[in-house]
């Protein structure tokens, strides 16, 4: 039976992925393809789709690309039930997560239908809820984030950023030091690995 080969345009449409982000994987020598056509083009093998794989799912878990980089060299010939194990525990997590979202929000939902205005506390956790939900942040989605709020708060004048620093304060007041402590907790879930986890007040 002939081995099926990718192009890495097919790969890409086939992956959801980007031309570009595998012709990164590519250089940084992640995911380097078996072989290429007379014209350049690269193409893959099945072998070179597991690696994709290691390399998509362990960056869904937070690892850096240099990390992932080690990872693979460490442990070529990974069994990969072991990491989709890893992946259904996390979707597994991320579901009940989802569920619990979904509870407050119906909650919110229905207190709104009758007159009444979710508290400051319930709108935290929505939040958090919603934070917890999303996968944690790559190094570029963590910096890009920090630029974009630097960008935000510059655009303000004094007034607005007393303003904004007040409400911030509010909130912050209206949690219990546990709920606090989860907040900070679930941050740092999202944060890259060595970065600094904004406070919990900020």
């Amino acid at each position: 039976m002939v081995e099926r080969i990718w192009r890495v345009g097919e790969l890409a449409r086939e992956t959801g992925m980007t031309v570009r982000a595998l012709h990164h994987y590519d250089r940084l020598g992640l995911v380097v393809p078996s072989s290429r056509t007379s014209g350049g083009h690269r193409c893959y093998t099945q072998a070179d789709v597991r690696r994709l794989h290691r390399v998509v799912a362990l960056r869904g878990f937070g690892f850096r690309l240099d990390d992932i980089a080690a990872l693979l060299d460490a442990e070529p010939n990974q069994d990969p039930r072991d990491l989709i194990r890893q992946q259904l525990a996390a979707v597994g997590e991320r579901i009940a997560h989802a569920i619990r979202l979904r509870a407050r929000l119906l909650g919110a939902l229905d207190g709104l239908d009758h007159a009444v205005e979710p508290t400051t506390s319930e709108f935290l956790q929505l939040i958090e809820e919603t934070i917890t939900m999303n996968k944690p942040l790559t190094p570029e989605e963590f910096a890009r984030l920090a630029q974009q709020r630097a960008d935000y708060t510059r655009q303000l004048d004094a007034e607005q950023l007393a303003a904004l620093t007040k409400r911030r304060e509010e909130a912050f007041a209206a949690m219990s030091p546990a709920e606090r402590e989860r907040l900070q907790a679930r941050r740092a879930q999202l944060v890259p690995p060595g970065s600094d986890i904004p406070s919990a007040d900020s």
